[in-house]
């Protein structure tokens, strides 16, 4: 009997040691016990004298047991202290490390680094300057005599520096919402295609541009500008979107088509009516100087839709986008661009010769022969095998481009 209580008691001890926790071994050992008073109590009185024997067995047993539960409980209560301590100070240090890196300056200042930077390449900086340039230029161009040149006139062109901006980041963005995989293989550095910035983020700051740029047109009452950008908005979509009837880039002339459209005519004209009519308060007309400007844009933004596609040849040709430098080889079409930029500065060099005011002749004539002259020389050291040679032949265009809006003022 003796024997088999200390087997049961050993077996309880064990089974509780292995729980771990004191409350549930104390209840253990304490119903252990009432079971087994309860079946052997009777028992044993039955036996021929052996019950006080049996009685120190059991007692002896029942006092093991608690000293033995007495020592688990103190184990394991040091242990469950020392635990709570341990991870306590761990997370103590690490918030303690993470707070001195959000305080530190220059973890700040490289987030701020790298946001701006994200945000630079978004944003194609070459295009938002030729945007700034082209309001600059045209609403100059609307000035008639000195007295234009008010502090009204200032604030209005903030004002359209600011919306003219925004409309670039919706033209570019939406472009590069609606060619991620192409510009994965073309321009893996732009920050949708790299995954540096989220779809859903950049679909926010596209949105929330254009809604901007709208609004701001609006406030100011002035409808040339809002159907101007309303105009450039559906042009950009119809470029882009992939659905039947649309995306217009992946034709040549369709594409052409569109962003001289938009580009050299849309915008052009929005910007100067604007000046003329809501700034300057003069009735709508089209001047010379006007059509003069927008036939050497159109003809430039030409030049840009041919030009922009002769880097990108493989990731157009895997998608199916069938451009002018798929079709015909990048070699001809860079010399198509170069001879029709040409003729255009020397037909406007002719057309400067028959203004009626000599500073127009010389600054039109001369201006747009250096220009000319600078442009042969530069497209002869172009190697269009190296991607990176054409990017900076493409953004010398765009310099060019630049250039001009400071002649178109002059042309009168």
């Amino acid at each position: 009997m003796a024997s088999m209580l200390s087997a049961s008691t050993i077996s309880g001890v064990s089974s509780i040691t292995k729980g771990g926790s004191f409350r549930r071994s104390k209840l253990f050992t304490n119903n252990h016990y009432a079971n087994i008073s309860a079946s052997y109590v009777p028992t044993l009185l039955h036996k021929n004298g052996k019950l006080q024997k049996e009685n120190f067995a059991i007692m002896a047993s029942r006092h093991n047991l608690n000293h033995h539960y007495k020592v688990i409980d103190e184990g394991s209560t040091c242990e469950k202290r020392d635990t709570k301590y341990v991870v306590k100070s761990i997370s103590s240090e690490q918030s303690f490390g993470y707070e001195n890196q959000a305080k530190d300056p220059k973890n700040i200042w490289v987030t701020i680094k790298n946001a701006f930077d994200a945000f630079y390449r978004f944003t194609r900086p070459y295009a938002a300057i030729e945007s700034a340039m082209a309001v600059i230029s045209l609403s100059f161009l609307a000035v008639e005599k000195v007295s234009d040149l008010s502090p009204l006139f200032f604030i209005a062109l903030f004002k359209l520096l600011v919306t003219s901006f925004l409309m670039n980041i919706f033209h570019c963005g939406f472009n590069q919402l609606c060619d991620i995989e192409i510009d994965k293989i073309n321009k893996p550095y732009l920050p949708l295609a790299s995954g540096e910035w989220s779809y859903t983020k950049s679909v926010i700051i596209v949105a929330s541009s254009l809604l901007l740029c709208l609004g701001l047109a609006w406030v100011e009452g002035s409808g040339p500008l809002f159907w101007g950008f309303l105009i450039g908005a559906i042009l950009t979509a119809v470029y882009s979107v992939n659905l039947p009837l649309l995306r217009w880039k992946n034709s040549a002339l369709l594409a052409a088509i569109n962003i001289f459209t938009n580009a050299g005519v849309v915008r052009p004209l929005g910007y100067y009516l604007h000046m003329q009519t809501c700034v300057l308060k003069r009735p709508a007309t089209f001047p010379r100087p006007l059509i003069f400007c927008t036939a050497i844009l159109s003809l430039y933004f030409l030049v840009v839709a041919l030009s922009k596609d002769i880097p990108d040849t493989e990731g157009d040709e895997k998608f199916g986008v069938q451009s002018l430098s798929v079709r015909f080889g990048q070699k001809k079409v860079f010399w198509i661009c170069i001879s029709l930029l040409q003729m255009g500065y020397g037909a406007t060099i002719l057309a400067g010769a028959t203004s009626p005011f000599l500073w127009s002749k010389l600054s039109t004539g001369l201006g747009h022969g250096i220009l000319a002259l600078a442009l042969w020389y530069r497209a002869k050291s172009v190697d269009l095998k190296s991607k990176d040679s054409f990017q900076s032949f493409y953004v010398f265009i765009w310099k060019l481009l630049s250039i001009e809006y400071f002649l178109i003022p002059l042309f009168r």
